[in-house]
């Protein structure tokens, strides 16, 4: 009978890298014995993924789910986009997304071993990218968007508004996926990136032979152009003039969350 301890199972996944089954079973095969075990999982193709786990993973897929008052984004990334096409892997994801939305974020972790195995059959370093749940405080809305290429998401966005339409808020969700910014209110830029773009705009401004006087209000404009890149309610809708926060008249953005893959 194989003597073997679930830190024995641990050791061997974490020297392989392959799945906690798979592990348990090769030291079953191999009456407990850890190296025999190493080997036998090497034979089989299945110790391949440990070695595979510092490769960048910067492709992948991303999908949503939603329920109307709730919403679920899973990341799920590879290192190529042939595997991230793949109806394994569109499935798995669409899965984890599906969990997440009905069981909390941390539910993800009842598949790792399904996303260990997929990594293993792919022979690419596949692992969880962000992993975002969203449920809408009672009188505000929900919507969201998937933006689908080659038939995978590649992003997706959850907007969480109030005091606008539900088609207001589809608006505000699109453009979110144009535009990407990273914030909804200007104050929550990091100060200390704010103070070095000013000293940088500044020390431009003067390099180009400005004026002293005019110093001033050129690097106080440019600074708006660059929190207009970055802050949601200050961006252009769509790249017009008119802005997020006039578009939505009396309306409000709670929240967001933007996911794309590898971002």
């Amino acid at each position: 009978m194989s003597s073997f301890t679930a830190q024995d199972v641990k050791a061997l996944r974490q020297v392989t890298g392959a799945g906690m089954m798979d592990c348990k079973r090769a030291l079953v095969d191999n009456g407990g014995d850890m190296e025999a075990a190493t080997q036998w999982l090497r034979e089989k193709g299945m110790a391949k993924a440990a070695a595979r786990a510092d490769r960048a993973s910067d492709q992948g897929a991303v999908a949503l789910a939603g329920d109307g008052n709730a919403a679920a984004i899973v990341e799920l990334r590879c290192e190529t986009d042939f595997s991230a096409k793949a109806d394994d892997f569109i499935a798995l994801v669409s899965e984890l997304a599906r969990l997440v939305l009905d069981g909390g974020e941390e539910a993800v972790g009842t598949r790792q071993e399904a996303i260990e195995n997929l990594g293993l059959a792919k022979k690419e370093n596949v692992r969880l990218g962000k992993v975002v749940r969203i449920q809408a405080a009672e009188g505000n809305i929900l919507d969201s968007y998937l933006h689908m290429q080659d038939g995978r998401g590649t992003s997706a966005v959850v907007v969480e508004a109030r005091g606008v339409s539900q088609d207001l808020a589809h608006e505000v969700a699109l453009h979110i996926a144009f535009a990407k910014p990273t914030v909804l209110h200007r104050d929550e830029v990091d100060a200390d990136e704010v103070e070095r773009e000013r000293v940088a705009l500044t020390e431009m401004t003067k390099a180009e032979g400005k004026p002293e006087q005019a110093w001033d209000k050129i690097v106080t404009g440019r600074l708006r152009a660059w929190y207009a890149e970055r802050v949601l309610l200050e961006q252009g809708m769509f790249g017009e003039k008119e802005t997020v926060e006039s578009r939505l008249g009396g309306g409000t953005v709670v929240r967001f969350e933007l996911v794309t893959i590898g971002g």
